[in-house]
């Protein structure tokens, strides 16, 4: 299976900057700085509060841009954004996933980045464009790694896989804490659309199976424990499958690991087509506990 990814076309937008050379200083990418907003660019464009300021940083050895953030006022959102580097033909030259902490309301932020892999001379007189942009309330942002969520659980998602039509993302969840916790059943899922709001003509289904054997979201629901420090999985299949009536697409889904507790948001950018089913598999040990 190839690996899943959110970048349709349809979904790239049309903000441009134009490309000229960075400097010889290295730079990873994905820094943030909290210096002052550099003068506008004439060409600055901006989308769902993110503002590409410049493409000539002065200190980058690879193709690089400047770009702000401003929190927005109705509360701390954690944002997903894809920065794609574009050659001066219109040519895609490289994709750039950058997750970006929370910015308090009404800040802004300063941030570079820079890609990966494409040669600086390579884009001169092109342009950096933002895709897709996600964003998630702060206190239900997921976190593969650092500190511990106050209840002692951690869950978050993987990039997933898809091919030929079927999707399947996987639901990851770690015993972060001190004591051991036992499970049962199938996590509680909650397609969202693009605004955070339910989409109740989605019908989740127990079981992967109900979607497609040999997913590894399939079987029945049995109890296990985890020690501090194992985990468990689970996960979400669906198909692309488009016929008559109007595709549906969900690209958040808040996940309760057990009912009650409390949500974490994930983006596996649910694109259901026309059948509108989404399969959630049981809860299972990690293969990697030992």
């Amino acid at each position: 299976m190839r690996p899943h990814t959110a970048l349709s076309p349809a979904l790239v937008a049309g903000c441009l900057v134009l490309l000229t050379a960075c400097g010889s200083q290295s730079s990873t990418g994905g820094s943030a700085s909290t210096a002052p907003d550099p003068a506008p660019s004439a060409v600055a464009e901006e989308k769902d509060g993110i503002r590409i300021t410049s493409a000539d940083t002065g200190g980058c050895a690879r193709p690089c841009a400047t770009y702000t953030v401003t929190g927005p006022v109705d509360g701390p959102v954690v944002t997903i954004a894809v920065f794609e580097f574009r050659t001066a033909e219109g040519r895609a030259m490289d994709n750039v996933k950058e997750t970006i902490p929370a910015v308090a309301p009404g800040a802004t932020v300063t941030r570079t980045v820079t890609a990966p892999l494409a040669p600086q001379d390579s884009l001169l007189g092109g342009r950096v464009q933002i895709g897709t942009v996600r964003t998630l309330p702060a206190a239900e942002a997921p976190a593969a790694t650092g500190p511990c969520p106050p209840s002692g659980v951690r869950v978050y998602a993987d990039e997933g896989d898809a091919a030929m039509g079927l999707r399947a993302v996987g639901l990851h969840l770690e015993n972060c804490g001190t004591r051991p916790l036992s499970l049962d059943g199938y996590p509680a899922v909650q397609p969202l659309d693009e605004d955070h709001r339910a989409l109740p003509d989605v019908r989740v289904l127990q079981g992967g199976e109900s979607i497609a054997a040999g997913t590894g979201a399939d079987g029945p629901a049995r109890p296990f424990s985890l020690r501090p420090g194992e985990r468990a999985q689970a996960g979400l299949v669906w198909r692309n499958t488009t016929e008559a009536g109007d595709p549906v697409n969900a690209p958040y889904v808040r996940v309760r690991w057990r009912p009650g507790a409390a949500p974490v948001m994930v983006v596996p950018e649910l694109d259901l087509g026309t059948t509108g089913r989404l399969a959630v598999g049981p809860w299972k040990p990690a293969r990697d506990n030992g």
